[in-house]
């Protein structure tokens, strides 16, 4: 199960709905969606409660893993969950690898360790022991994962409240994954303690370990499940309480208080970036971030991309023009029919070094970070208009090849802010939003290539002068861009 965010709690005598599908089938697993919304039939009001997305994998028969079939797209929302599926994996698989890094620059955060009047970790440990029963399992004869997280929450929310001295509210829970079953007929025991406090939240990690009754005997226990639950607490007025400072006291338990300070650094990267603001474009480059900031990359051309509502403005030969207006948010996007197999015109494209070679706007490009084969952040200067500064940008380049042979190659760009490149008074620091290439294979020797970019304050004089056919400098880029991939596809 991915991480959990609640943004509405659901109360006595409120409708709950629940939504399922699945996103998207890879080979052996599956990415299910669900959407929680609460619905107050007093008020007439239906809130968001939660969006989460749970893996599955199908149990076999056999020995042998079950391949899944993929799943029939029948709508644009379809296709764009898809998608992003996708990318939604990578950051699964990412995930510890980034935990581990944080978890070094945890190590040196120790002030709260010194402190005299912090509380003592060991007086918020709580224990439970629960029997699986028939009703708490499936047909298998599994105990429901569900079941175990309600039993995990119970626990986790007596040990937060031994620091807050109130009812505490669950406001997230981190990604967890279930390390293997249990059966009707297991003991569950459920160990509960808090790891650390953040001002007006606190993190509660819980373990819960199954026996069977031989196992109980020898006391030899399966570890099932982890998890960390966030919870918060309020006073009467609705107001967040501050909960005391704490500090472990054994070696297992700093190695817990540094690990709450990774995932905590996670989290925010994770809530800020995934709803980041539109008047707040550039984000900070961390280690924290990378990957929600890859995610987000991607994510956001993708959204940009099957928006419904765009409108053709201009065609020539083979470009096409399209713009999209959505409040005040104004984007264009510029088809290309290119002679040149798409593989190909991804590798050119996704290289930004080369871009200068076709695109004017351009005037040199530096890679600062090779972050992998698939992220490179760029530093990007411009010429200078007339009476104006030139202008620099610090950019991510997130590219993507496509899983099956229906999807597009992707190659998304936004602007990231580095502390090793902070503006200079030679140039104007300026701003990608949201822009990029998504590539179509048409044939084995030709391809569409479509760029995307959500208009900002330096792109929309070219994008006016366009429309009101005072200028064709979109059109003379996009077939400058058609030559250079076409010219280079002959050398191949």
């Amino acid at each position: 199960m991915d991480d959990i965010q609640f943004e509405e709690t659901a109360r006595v005598g409120q409708i709950i709905t629940i939504k399922a599908k699945v996103n998207r089938a890879f080979s052996t697993s599956m990415e299910v969606g669900i959407k929680v919304t609460v619905q107050d039939t007093l008020a007439n009001i239906e809130k968001l409660v939660s969006v989460a997305y749970a893996t599955y994998v199908a149990k076999p028969v056999g020995a042998g893993k079950i391949e899944l079939k993929p799943v029939k797209l029948l709508s644009r929302q379809d296709h764009l969950e898809h998608s992003l599926a996708t990318e939604r994996r990578r950051i699964r698989l990412d995930y510890e690898q980034v935990f581990q890094n944080l978890m070094q620059e945890s190590d040196k955060e120790d002030d709260t360790l010194k402190e005299e009047d912090a509380v003592s970790t060991d007086l918020t440990h709580v224990q439970s022991i629960e029997l699986v029963l028939p009703p708490h399992a499936n047909h298998h004869e599994n105990a429901f994962g569900g079941q175990i997280m309600a039993w995990m929450e119970t626990v986790a929310s007596i040990s937060a409240s031994r620091l807050c001295r109130s009812y505490p509210i669950l406001k997230s829970v981190d990604m967890f994954k279930f390390r293997g079953p249990s059966i009707v007929g297991d003991r569950l025991v459920f160990n509960a303690i808090v790891n650390n406090t953040f001002q007006n939240s606190v993190e509660v990690g819980v373990r819960v370990e199954a026996y069977n009754c031989e196992e109980w005997i020898k006391d030899q226990a399966r570890h099932i499940n982890s998890a960390f639950l966030i919870f918060n607490a309020v006073n009467d007025k609705g107001e967040l309480l501050a909960f005391p400072r704490v500090k472990p006291t054994t070696k297992d338990g700093v190695r817990r208080y540094h690990g709450a300070i990774a995932r905590r650094r996670i989290r925010l990267a994770r809530k800020y970036i995934l709803s980041a603001k539109e008047d707040e474009p550039s984000d900070p480059w961390k280690r924290s971030n990378q990957v929600y900031l890859s995610y987000s990359n991607i994510a956001t051309l993708t959204h940009l991309a099957a928006k419904p509502g765009w409108e053709i403005t201009s065609t020539l030969d083979d470009i096409k023009i399209w713009t999209h207006e959505e409040g005040d948010v104004l984007s264009f996007k510029v088809e290309m029919q290119v002679k040149i197999p798409s593989d190909l015109a991804f590798s050119l494209l996704s290289d930004f070094t080369r871009r200068q070679q076709w695109d004017k706007y351009y005037l040199t490009c530096e890679v600062l970070q090779a972050v992998n084969e698939d992220e490179k952040i760029y530093y990007v200067t411009s010429p200078s208009m007339t009476g104006y500064k030139p202008k620099d940008f610090v950019v991510l380049v997130s590219r993507r090849q496509p899983c099956q042979p229906s999807e597009p190659y992707i190659v998304a760009v936004k602007s990231v802010t580095l502390t090793s490149m902070p503006p200079s008074s030679e140039y104007c620091r300026s701003e990608i939003l949201c822009a990029g290439f998504q590539i179509y294979s048409d044939s084995s020797s030709s391809c569409t290539v479509c760029y995307f970019n959500q208009v900002t304050l330096d792109v929309l004089p070219h994008l006016a002068a366009n429309l009101t056919g005072s200028s064709k400098s979109i059109e003379d880029t996009a077939l400058a861009c058609i030559k250079f991939l076409e010219l280079e596809g002959k050398k191949y």
